[in-house]
C-alpha cells in the first residue's frame, strides 16, 4: 500500500538516498540536496512547525510517499509556509520598455528583465522527487497533489498567493545557455554550484552580486533567449500537474536557469472548490471504479493520504476496507477529505 505522510527522521537515510538518486538526473533539484545535515532539518523545520514552535519564516512541511509493503520511502514532496521572510526571494519579471522618438520616427518596444522580490511572503510547493522505479500507478500526481488537499484542509496556515519554481533548461551536461549568457559573467563561477548555494539557503551573494539595472533580453545570446521561460524536458509533467490544479505562468522567471515560476491564489485552487468531507463507513468489501481519489484522514500532526479507486457516491458517507481505514488512521464515522485525483468533467 502506497500511503503519503509526515516525514520523520527515521526516515532521513531514505531521503538521502532519494537526494542521490535526484543528484543523477541532473542539476535542478536544490531543495534536495546531498547533504544530511540540510535533509534532517528540513524534517526538524517540519516537526517545529507541527507542534506550534516554528516562526512563519521557518515554517515547512514535507511529506514522503511510502511503500508500507516493505517500508521504504520513495518520493518527498514539500510546502513552504511563506518564501523571503528570513532570507531575500529573488527572481526576474519579464517586462516590456518602450523607447521611442517622435523626431525620428522611432518607436520600439523591447523585453527587459528586473531582479524582483515580488514573491516574498507567497507560499511555496517544492521538492518534489519520486524515486524512478515507482514512476508508475498515478503515483507522481498522488504524491504532488497531496499538497494542494493539505492545503485545502488547513488554509488559515498558508498565504493568499502559491507559487512553484520549475526548472529551467539546461543540456545534458548541466550547462545552462542563460546562467553562461547572463548569471556566469557577475558570479564567476560555475551553474551548478551557484544554484546550489541558492538551493541551501546561502542566497545573500545574490543580493550582492546580481546587477540591479534592468536586462534587455536582446542584449543576451539567441540561446539564452529561446530558454527564458521554457522548462526542463523532465520537468514537464510536474509543470503539467501544477497547471491542471489552477497554477500558471504570470511572468516571473528563476535568476538562474529562467525557468518559469507558476502561480495561484490559493482561493481559486481546484483541491479547495472541489474537495469533499465524508463520513467513513467501514466495510469488507467495496466497490471499485476507474476513477482514483486522494483520500485524507485532515489530522494536522498525523496526516496520512491514500489513493483509492473506491466508488464515491453522491451522498456523505464514504466505504473504506478495515485496511484502508487502519491506513488512515480513522474510525467508523471519521471525517476524511476527498478530491478526485484528475478534474472531474461536468455533464
Amino acid at each position: 500500500m502506497m500511503i503519503v505522510r509526515h516525514a520523520a527522521h527515521r526516515d532521513l537515510d531514505d531521503i538521502y538516498r532519494l537526494a542521490q538518486r535526484a543528484g543523477e538526473s541532473g542539476i535542478g533539484l536544490t531543495s534536495l540536496p546531498e547533504n544530511k545535515e540540510i535533509l534532517a532539518e528540513r524534517i526538524t523545520r517540519t516537526h517545529h512547525t507541527l507542534d506550534g514552535l516554528a516562526e512563519k519564516c521557518d515554517a515547512s512541511y514535507l511529506f514522503v510517499l511510502e511503500d508500507t509493503s516493505i517500508q521504504k520511502i520513495v518520493g518527498v514532496s514539500a510546502i513552504e509556509v511563506a518564501v523571503g521572510l528570513k532570507e531575500p526571494f529573488y527572481n526576474f519579471r519579464v517586462a516590456t520598455q518602450v523607447h521611442a522618438s517622435k523626431a525620428l520616427n522611432v518607436y520600439k518596444t523591447l523585453d527587459t528583465l528586473f531582479l524582483s522580490n515580488d514573491h516574498t511572503g507567497c507560499s511555496e510547493l517544492c521538492t518534489l522527487f519520486l524515486d524512478p522505479e515507482y514512476r508508475k500507478n498515478q503515483n507522481g500526481k498522488f504524491l504532488s497533489k497531496v499538497r494542494f488537499l493539505f492545503i485545502a484542509a488547513f488554509r488559515s496556515f498558508f498565504e493568499e498567493r502559491l507559487i512553484a519554481e520549475m526548472r529551467g533548461f539546461s543540456d545534458q551536461n548541466g550547462h545552462s545557455p542563460f546562467w553562461d549568457a547572463l548569471g556566469y559573467h557577475f558570479f564567476n563561477m560555475d551553474f551548478a554550484t551557484a544554484d546550489y548555494l541558492s538551493g541551501i539557503g546561502q542566497k545573500v551573494f545574490i543580493a550582492e552580486l546580481m546587477p540591479r539595472f534592468p536586462v534587455y533580453v536582446d542584449l543576451l545570446t539567441s540561446e539564452a533567449r529561446a530558454v527564458i521561460a521554457e522548462m526542463h524536458p523532465h520537468t514537464l509533467p510536474a509543470a503539467k500537474v501544477l497547471m491542471s490544479e489552477g497554477l500558471k505562468y504570470q511572468g516571473y522567471v528563476d535568476i538562474f536557469d529562467a525557468g518559469p515560476t507558476l502561480e495561484a491564489n490559493t482561493a481559486d485552487l481546484r483541491a479547495v472548490k472541489e474537495s469533499r468531507l465524508f463520513k467513513v463507513n467501514m466495510t469488507e468489501q467495496v466497490e471499485t471504479t476507474e476513477i482514483h481519489y486522494l483520500v485524507a484522514n485532515d489530522q494536522y500532526k498525523d496526516y496520512r493520504v491514500l489513493l483509492i479507486n473506491n466508488k464515491v457516491d453522491q451522498g456523505n458517507t464514504l466505504r473504506l476496507t478495515a485496511a484502508q481505514a487502519q491506513a488512515l488512521n480513522v474510525n467508523e464515522q471519521d471525517e476524511v477529505r476527498v478530491l478526485a485525483l484528475e478534474k472531474m468533467e461536468k455533464n
